[in-house]
């Protein structure tokens, strides 16, 4: 990726250098950069946000009443990930980050949840089918309130941050179903 970035930057200056606008270019990345930063800082606040009211739920007793409720669903894609009450309470933290829509944060859980699993894994030197669905799940991850996208859009002044939830539910679900379609027609065809 660093080989990327780097191409980028030299056809950058290289195109600033031969068109005469090197001092456009430096301008706009002392812009660009600025406005990365702003940008951080009102995702950061969101995520905060959302964390904490994460650890309220948790502290609360209100995570494991939502892991009982997402088991019946989550133990049939994760039966055997669902059978170690850790791994279930990992893959449902996951989840509900993930419906939260704060994938920075369901990333620390998802990675608990595979290690655990690793733990009771036949083939420690292989990703087992639940963890390749598992990281599918993770990857395309259904969203009913996208907060980190909200929070881009609300930092960059929209006025109506939420009104691409229609769009982001639909979307999200088919690319789920897909993803969970694609890891079982790989897992058969790679067993057998």
């Amino acid at each position: 990726m660093s080989h990327i970035w780097l191409i980028f930057l030299l056809a950058s200056l290289v195109s600033g250098g031969l068109s005469g606008r090197l001092s456009h270019l430096s301008v706009a990345a002392m812009q660009g950069a600025q406005e990365g930063v702003q940008l951080a800082l009102a995702l950061a606040g969101a995520l905060c946000l959302w964390s904490a009211v994460s650890r309220v739920m948790e502290k609360s007793g209100l995570s494991e009443k939502l892991s009982q409720l997402l088991s019946p669903f989550l133990s049939r894609i994760f039966p055997e990930t669902c059978r170690d009450g850790a791994a279930r309470s990992f893959l449902c933290a996951n989840f509900t980050a993930n419906l939260l829509g704060l994938g920075s944060a369901a990333t620390p859980m998802g990675v608990s949840c595979v290690r655990r699993m690793q733990e009771f894994s036949r083939d420690k030197t292989r990703a087992s089918n639940e963890m390749c669905r598992l990281i599918v799940m993770n990857t395309a991850s259904i969203q009913l309130l996208p907060t980190t996208v909200a929070g881009v859009r609300s930092a960059l002044g929209s006025a109506d941050p939420f009104d691409i939830l229609p769009a982001v539910w639909t979307a999200s679900l088919l690319s789920v179903l897909a993803g969970l379609a694609a890891a079982k027609l790989f897992a058969r065809i790679w067993r057998g």
